[in-house]
This record gives C-alpha cells, structure tokens and sequence, in this order.
C-alpha cells in the first residue's frame, strides 16, 4: 500500500472532525457517556478493525476511548487509515 505524502494527510484530514496527526499516527479521542458506552464502542471498532483487516491502536480511560491508525508494513499513513477512521467515525 502506497504511503500518503504530507499534502495527500492534510486533504484526508479536512474531512475528517477532531482526528490529528501525532508521530505517523492519526489519532481521535472519543468521549462516550459511560465505561459500558466505552467498551461497546470498542466492540464496534474491533468488528469494523477484522472486517478491513486494519487494526488500530485501542487506549481505554473510563469514558475515554483513543484510537490511533498507522500502516506499520507501508511505514505510515495510507488511506487504509483513513478508511478505518471514517468506518470508526459513523458508529
């Protein structure tokens, strides 16, 4: 899979509400209304996560529920990330 430039990240970025770009990753933090509202939601993103075979970076805190996305075999962000955080972001 083709690694994204800096300029083809920023275009994926502007559709995409509050995920940022931290060290290759991009990274969204979800507050949801409880832990069980939390865990569900993983469980959610882990069926999308198998369904794409793209695995993100899971960081449960209570209500808090970071994801992070990379491409380890393309060595950063390629638009297998960017699919997995808009699948993410329609839960």
């Amino acid at each position: 899979m083709k690694r994204l430039n800096e300029y083809e990240v920023e275009e994926r970025l502007e559709g995409l509400a509050e995920w940022r770009v931290v060290d290759d990753e991009i990274v969204r933090v979800y507050t949801l209304d409880s832990f069980p509202a939390a865990l569900d939601f993983v469980q959610e993103v882990g069926s999308i996560a198998e369904h794409l075979n793209h695995h993100p970076r899971i960081i449960i805190d209570h209500k808090n529920v970071t994801l992070a996305a990379t491409t380890h075999d393309s060595g950063g962000l390629t638009s297998k990330d960017f699919e997995l955080a808009e699948a993410c972001d329609a839960i």
